[in-house]
């Protein structure tokens, strides 16, 4: 089965979208596809935030789940408090979100967290277990 994700991140914090494309991608017996916004090629032809949402919403249409980089930097991310919504909101049916805990975090977003269908850690195994189960 290959699982279709979207993962949502932070130019800002681009290394940690990097590691967990890393993650996914090495993890054995585990075949995913990204319909994240790639960072080497963002929209670039998104007018304004309207469009920019309209773009984020149709790369998010293919995915079957969400995976949210949890760090306190998300809090106050207008764009993943707007991917969000429309994982819950923006389609037919919700998209589950998945928030991941970065990587040596003592505390999570409290807005990604009450988002999320579920938590994992930052490891391969409660990632890829927790997309198997939302999926």
């Amino acid at each position: 089965m290959v699982y279709n994700l979207f993962i949502s991140h932070s130019w800002a914090y681009g290394d940690a979208y990097d590691r967990l494309s890393n993650m996914l991608t090495n993890a054995p017996r585990f075949e995913y596809k990204d319909y994240s916004v790639p960072k080497d090629d963002p929209i670039h032809d998104a007018g304004n935030a309207k469009e920019l949402r309209a773009a984020i919403k149709t790369q998010m249409s293919s995915a079957s789940t969400i995976l949210i980089m949890a760090g306190k930097y998300a809090t106050y991310s207008k764009w993943i408090n707007e991917e969000i919504s429309l994982a819950q909101n923006g389609f037919v049916y919700k998209k589950p979100i998945i928030a991941i805990t970065p990587w040596g975090a003592q505390q999570i977003s409290s807005v990604v967290r009450d988002a999320s269908d579920e938590i994992a850690g930052w490891n391969t195994k409660s990632i890829i277990d927790a997309i198997r189960r939302q999926t």
